[in-house]
C-alpha cells in the first residue's frame, strides 16, 4: 500500500505528515484515503480505471477495511448496513466548488445500483435513479471560475429499498437554485448548461419549431467569451439528457413543453424596454421590438396584449380598491416503511472576488453541515466508549455554533434583520439594512464591518463601506450588501402570474398556481431567506435521524488539471474541514477497534492455543491471545462487544506478526503439497523399479562375477607393487628424517646466539627517528600556521608559504576550506536589506558588465531607490496619494522632446505593476504604463543615461507612443524594471536591448536614435540634436 491508507494509523501525526501522505498517494493515483470511517476523496481531474465492473465485485460485501481505501467500501458498507441491519443511512458529500462532490455522488449510486437485486422492474428503478443526475445537471448546473460543471443548487436524494434491499424509488430535494445566473453570470462563467446543449445539440427543425437560432450571440442571457467549455460536448449532452428525460418518465409532449419553455426564456431575454413620460408627469416602460415577445407568446399560448400588460404594469390593491401603476425600466427587466439511505450532494463552501446573497445562503448551509458532521462524529465516537463500558473522558471540541446563531437567531441573527428590513414600511435598502447589522452585530467577534462602532475596521481599507465580513469555519467571507433586500424578496408580481396562468401551455399553468383568480392569496409570500433556513432546518433533523457516512471531497489545485498538489491548498482545505481534529478525536481514545468475532478471526493463527480453531467464545479466545502475544495491558482494553487498541504501534506490532505467520504457513502449505507431489512420484517409480530391477540383477550378477574374477589378478599384481613402493619410500623418509636433525640444530644454536646478542642491537631505531621527526615538523607547521592567519576579507589572496614540499596537498587543501569558512563568516552579516541590494548590483552586473560604459561608475554607487523622499516630503503628498501600490523607485529623469532634442523634467516612479510619469511642479500624474505593455527597454553602449521605454503594439499605452528618457540612475532604474517584470507571474521578463542606435516609436512615426562619440562639450555633457524628422543625434563625450 502507498503511504497509510487510513490517517488514524499515521505516525508521527502532524498536518505536515498528514499532507505528505495525501500528496504521496495521490501522485501514485492512490485518490482515496480513510479517517476511520471518514472517506477523504482526493479530484484526481481525469478518468482512473479504478471503477471497472471487477473493481464492483472486489468490493462487494467486503469488510471495510479488508481492502484499500476506496469509496465503493464506503457505499458497500453503508448498503449491508441498511440490508442486513435495518438502518437507514444517509451519505453526506462535502467540499468547496470543483471538489468532485456530483462525481462522487454519482459513483455512490452507480455502486449501489450494480450491487442490489436484479429484475426487469427493478432494473427500471435503478435506471431511472441513475439517469435523473444528467437531467439535474443539465437545469442545475453551470460552469464557474472554479468548476466547469459546478452544482449551482443544493440536492438530497433518498432512496428507498425493501426488505429485501432492492430499490423502489427515489426522492430529490433540492435547496436555493442560484435563479440570478438566468439572467447575469459573472465574467468568465456561463448560463446553465441547458441552454448551450439546446442550441448546440437539437436538430434544424426543432430549432425552426422553437424559433431559435444556433448563434449564441443572438441571446442577451447567454454569456460569449466562455461559452465554449474543453471537455463538454453540449450536443452529445444534449442526446444524452433527452434520452435520460425518457428513461426518468417524461412524455414526448412534456418533454417538448419543458424545451419550449427554455426556449421562452431565451427570448424573455432579449425584450428591451424603453422609457417614456407620462402627462401627469410619472414614468412607464414600453417594449422596443415586439418581435420577440410575439414568439415568445407563440410559445407559451399566452395573448401579447396580456404579456405586454403584466411586463409594463402592477396592480395595487388596498382595501376593496385596485389601482393598476406603470412599472420603470429596472422593474420591468427584473406508508409503509420502506429502508431509506440519503445521498447529500451539495454546493461546497464559496470565496468569490464578489460574494452576494447566494454566496452567504451557501456558506450558511456549509455551517449548518460542518456543525452536524462534528457534533455526529464526535458524539458518536464518545457514545461507543460509554456503550462499550470503556473509561472514558468527555473531549471539548470547537463548536460552530456561535456562528450559526449569528446568521440563525430568531431575533438578532442576520437573516431575521434581512427579513425584518423586507417586511418593515418605509424605505428600505440595502445601506439600512448594513446599518441595523452595525447596530446590532457590531461586538459579534465573528462579524466585522467599517461602520461598527468597533474602532479595530476603521482603518481597514481591505472592508469597503457598503460590505460586511464574516469569520466562517473555512475562512474569512466579504459579503457585498448589494442586492441582499432585493433578492430575498425574490418577489414576483401577481400580475405576471395571472398572466402566465392565462396560457394554453400547460406546464406553465402548472408552474405559478398562484395566478389562479380563484385563489388569490393576499398574504405576502415568504423571504427567500426564510424558506431556505426552514429547508435547511428539515435537512438537518433528516440527517439525525439516520446513520451518517461522510466523503470529504478535496481539490488538489485551481488550475483544474491533474498531477497537480498544491500543498497550501489542500492544507487550507484540510484545516477548515476539520480532518485534523478528526483524527486526534479518533486516536484520542483508541486509534483502533474491532468486534471479537473478526479480530479473532484474523489474528489466531498468532498464538498456538488459537489455532487452528477456538471452541470457547469470542472475547475469551482473544484475551488468551493478547495475553500469549504479551501485549502491555495499558495498549488495549475490552469493551462488551469489542476490542479497543490505543496505540497504532500496536496494531502494527500484531499485522507484522500476522504477515510473518503467513509467510511461514504459505511455506508450510508449500512444504506440505511439494512432499506428496514427491512421495506420489516416488512410490510410482518405486514400483516400476522393482520391475526393472529383478530383471537386471540376474544380468548383473552373472557380469559381476566375470569381471571380479578378472580382477582379482589385477588386485593382486597391483598389491605387490605397492608393497615394494611402500617399504622404498619407508627407506627414503628415515634418510630425510636425519637431515632434518641436523639442519634444525644448527639453525637452533644460530638462535640462541642471536637472541643472547640482541639487546646490543637497535634495530627499530631509524623508524623511531623518522615518525618523531615527521611529528615535530607537522607540530611546527601548524603553529606556525596559527600565528600567520590572513585576515578575514574574502578578497584578501594572502597565504603563508608551504615549508615543505611533502606538505603541498594538505596546505592547498587547508587554504580552501579557510576561504569557505570566512566566505560564510561574512555571508552572515549580511541583513535581508544587504541581501537585495547586493542582488540588485548583481544582477545589474549580469545586464551591463562589459556592455554599458556607464556601468563601471555604478559600481559603488549604493542603489537607494528613493531619491526624492516621496513619502515623507509633502511636496509630493499628492502624488504619493495616487499611486496606490508601493514606490520601489521615485528620481528625477528627463523626458526628450523630438521635435528639438530638449529634455524636460519628470518624476519617474516605478511600483511593482506600472511605470508613473508625473510633472515635477505640480505633482500631477502625466502617464501610467502598465509593466505587461512593456515590450522592451532600449539602451546604447556609451556613457550616457539615454533610456528608451517600448511598448507592446496594439496595447492601451501605446497610443501616445514610446517615451524616450534620460537620468543619471540609468543602471539602477533598467535593473529594477527587470527585476520587477522578472519577479511577476503574469508577465513576461523585459527584454533589454543594448546598442547605438535604436527605433523610437513617437505616436505614428517610427524615429532613429543614433549615438555617436564627440568632443566634450558644454561642460562634458551629454546633447540631443535633430537632424531630421527621422533621426535624433546623441553627441557623448570621449571618455579618457
Amino acid at each position: 500500500m502507498i503511504g497509510v491508507g487510513d490517517m488514524v494509523l499515521l505516525e508521527p501525526l502532524s498536518e505536515e505528515s498528514f499532507i505528505e501522505n495525501l500528496r504521496n498517494r495521490f501522485d501514485h493515483n492512490e485518490i482515496y484515503t480513510y479517517i476511520g470511517s471518514v472517506v477523504i476523496s482526493m479530484n484526481p481531474y481525469r478518468s482512473l480505471p479504478i471503477y471497472t465492473p471487477d473493481k464492483v465485485e472486489e468490493y462487494r460485501n467486503r469488510n471495510f477495511y479488508e481492502l484499500s481505501p476506496h469509496i465503493y467500501a464506503l457505499a458497500d458498507e453503508a448498503y449491508r448496513s441498511l440490508r442486513d441491519q435495518d438502518k437507514d443511512q444517509c451519505i453526506l458529500i462535502t467540499g468547496e466548488s470543483g471538489a468532485g462532490k456530483t462525481e462522487a455522488s454519482k459513483l455512490v449510486m452507480s455502486y449501489v445500483a450494480a450491487v442490489c437485486g436484479k429484475g426487469q422492474e427493478v432494473n427500471k428503478v435503478k435506471e431511472q435513479l441513475l439517469q435523473s443526475n444528467p437531467v439535474l445537471e443539465a437545469f442545475g448546473n453551470a460552469k464557474t471560475v472554479r468548476n466547469d460543471n459546478s452544482s449551482r443548487f443544493g440536492k438530497y436524494m433518498d432512496i428507498e429499498f425493501d426488505f429485501k434491499g432492492d430499490p423502489l424509488g427515489g426522492v430529490i430535494s433540492n435547496y436555493l437554485l442560484e435563479k440570478s445566473r438566468v439572467v447575469k453570470q459573472p465574467r468568465g462563467e456561463r448560463n446553465f448548461h441547458v441552454f448551450y446543449q439546446l442550441l448546440s445539440g437539437a436538430s434544424d427543425d426543432t430549432l425552426k419549431k422553437l424559433k431559435l437560432e444556433r448563434d449564441f450571440s443572438k441571446y442577451n442571457y447567454l454569456s460569449l467569451d466562455s461559452a465554449a467549455v474543453n471537455g463538454l460536448d453540449d450536443a452529445a449532452n444534449f442526446r444524452t439528457v433527452r434520452n435520460a428525460m425518457q428513461i426518468v418518465g417524461f412524455m414526448e409532449d412534456e418533454v417538448q413543453s419543458v424545451l419550449e419553455l427554455v426556449a421562452a426564456v431565451l427570448k424573455l431575454g432579449n425584450i428591451e424596454f424603453k422609457p417614456e413620460s407620462r402627462c401627469n408627469g410619472s414614468d412607464e416602460s414600453r417594449i422596443k421590438d415586439k418581435n420577440d415577445l410575439k414568439e415568445m407568446c407563440e410559445l407559451l399560448g399566452i395573448e401579447q396584449t396580456v404579456l405586454e400588460r403584466a411586463f409594463s404594469y402592477r396592480t395595487v390593491e388596498a382595501k376593496m380598491e385596485k389601482v393598476s401603476t406603470t412599472l420603470n425600466v429596472a422593474q420591468a427587466q427584473a406508508k409503509t416503511r420502506h429502508k431509506v439511505m440519503g445521498v447529500l450532494d451539495i454546493y461546497g463552501f464559496e470565496i468569490f472576488e464578489d460574494n452576494s446573497f447566494e454566496q452567504f445562503i451557501i456558506n450558511y448551509c456549509n455551517e449548518k453541515l460542518q456543525q452536524i458532521f462534528i457534533e455526529l462524529t464526535l458524539r458518536e465516537e464518545q457514545e461507543e466508549y460509554v456503550r462499550e463500558g470503556i473509561e472514558w473522558t468527555n473531549i471539548e471540541y470547537f463548536n460552530n455554533a456561535i456562528i450559526c446563531d449569528l446568521i440563525e437567531n430568531h431575533q438578532n441573527g442576520i437573516l431575521a434583520m434581512l427579513d425584518e428590513e423586507c417586511l418593515r414600511p418605509g424605505t428600505v435598502t440595502d445601506e439600512t439594512f448594513l446599518d441595523k447589522l452595525n447596530t446590532i452585530c457590531a461586538e459579534h467577534q465573528h462579524f466585522e464591518s467599517r461602520l461598527s462602532k468597533n474602532s479595530k475596521f476603521l482603518t481597514d481599507h481591505s472592508l469597503p463601506h457598503n460590505c460586511f465580513r464574516i469569520q466562517h469555519y473555512a475562512g474569512k467571507v466579504l459579503y457585498r450588501v448589494e442586492g441582499f433586500v432585493d433578492k430575498n424578496n425574490d418577489l414576483l408580481y401577481r400580475d405576471l402570474s395571472q398572466a402566465m396562468y392565462k396560457a394554453t401551455h400547460s406546464l406553465i399553468k402548472q408552474l405559478f398556481p398562484e395566478g389562479n383568480p380563484a385563489k388569490v392569496n393576499l398574504k405576502r409570500p415568504p423571504t427567500a431567506g426564510f424558506q431556505f433556513k426552514a429547508s435547511v432546518g428539515t435537512l438537518m433533523r433528516n440527517l439525525q435521524t439516520k446513520n451518517p457516512n461522510y466523503i470529504r471531497c478535496i481539490k488538489p489545485n485551481d488550475k483544474k488539471a491533474s498531477h497537480i498538489f498544491t500543498e497550501s491548498l489542500v492544507g487550507h482545505q484540510a484545516r477548515y474541514l476539520g480532518l485534523m481534529e478528526n483524527v486526534r478525536v479518533r486516536r484520542a481514545g483508541y486509534a483502533f477497534r474491532q468486534a471479537y468475532e473478526p479480530c479473532l478471526e484474523r489474528y489466531k493463527m498468532l498464538c498456538k492455543r488459537t489455532w487452528p480453531h477456538w471452541r470457547g467464545p469470542a472475547r475469551e479466545g482473544v484475551e488468551v491471545l493478547m495475553a500469549d502475544l504479551q501485549v502491555p495491558t495499558e495498549e488495549f482494553s475490552y469493551g462488551r462487544s469489542k476490542i479497543f487498541i490505543r496505540n497504532p504501534r500496536t496494531l502494527f506490532f500484531l499485522e507484522e506478526r500476522r504477515r510473518q505467520c503467513l509467510q511461514d504457513l504459505a511455506t508450510l502449505i508449500q512444504k506440505i503439497y511439494r512432499g506428496w507431489k514427491c512421495r506420489s512420484q516416488f512410490l510410482l517409480l518405486k514400483k516400476s523399479q522393482i520391475v526393472v530391477a529383478a530383471w537386471y540383477r540376474r544380468y548383473a550378477q552373472k557380469k559381476k562375477y566375470q569381471q571380479i574374477k578378472s580382477a582379482t589378478t589385477v588386485v593382486q599384481s597391483y598389491t605387490r607393487g605397492w608393497q615394494a613402493r611402500k617399504l622404498l619410500r619407508e627407506l627414503k623418509y628415515q634418510k630425510r628424517c636425519e637431515e632434518a636433525v641436523t639442519t634444525i640444530s644448527a639453525f637452533w644454536h644460530g638462535t640462541q646466539v642471536r637472541r643472547e646478542y640482541r639487546k646490543f642491537f637497535r634495530a627499530n631505531a631509524g623508524k623511531k627517528i623518522y615518525d618523531f621527526t615527521i611529528q615535530r615538523i607537522m607540530q611546527k607547521y601548524f603553529l606556525g600556521l596559527k600565528s600567520t592567519m590572513p585576515s578575514m576579507s574574502p578578497i584578501d589572496k594572502n597565504w603563508p608559504a608551504r615549508p615543505y614540499l611533502f606538505l603541498d596537498g594538505v596546505h592547498t587543501e587547508l587554504r580552501r576550506i579557510f576561504h569557505l569558512w570566512r566566505c560564510k563568516k561574512y555571508r552572515s552579516q549580511f541583513t535581508e536589506e544587504k541581501k537585495a541590494v547586493y542582488e540588485e548590483k548583481l544582477e545589474a552586473s549580469k545586464i551591463f558588465k562589459d556592455k554599458k560604459a556607464l556601468y563601471p561608475s555604478s559600481v559603488n554607487q549604493p542603489f537607494k531607490g528613493d531619491y526624492l523622499e516621496i513619502t515623507k516630503n509633502p511636496k509630493y503628498q499628492k502624488l504619493n496619494s495616487a499611486v496606490d501600490e508601493k514606490v520601489l523607485l521615485a528620481d528625477v529623469v528627463n523626458k526628450i522632446n523630438r521635435a528639438n532634442g530638449k529634455g524636460t523634467a519628470r518624476i519617474f516612479l516605478l511600483t511593482k505593476k506600472s511605470v508613473v510619469l508625473a510633472d515635477q511642479k505640480t505633482g500631477q500624474v502625466k502617464a501610467s504604463v502598465p509593466l505587461p505593455d512593456l515590450a522592451s527597454v532600449s539602451v546604447s553602449t556609451q556613457s550616457d543615461g539615454f533610456f528608451a521605454l517600448r511598448l507592446k503594439e496594439g496595447s492601451a499605452s501605446a497610443t501616445k507612443g514610446d517615451f524616450l528618457l534620460s537620468s543619471e540612475h540609468l543602471i539602477e532604474i533598467i535593473t529594477k524594471l527587470h527585476r520587477t517584470g522578472a519577479t511577476a507571474a503574469d508577465q513576461e521578463q523585459l527584454n533589454i536591448d543594448i546598442s547605438d542606435e535604436f527605433l523610437v516609436q513617437f505616436k505614428q512615426d517610427k524615429v532613429c536614435v543614433k549615438f555617436i562619440q564627440g568632443a566634450p562639450k558644454n561642460g562634458n555633457s551629454v546633447s540631443c540634436k535633430r537632424k531630421n524628422n527621422r533621426l535624433l543625434e546623441v553627441s557623448v563625450p570621449t571618455t579618457a
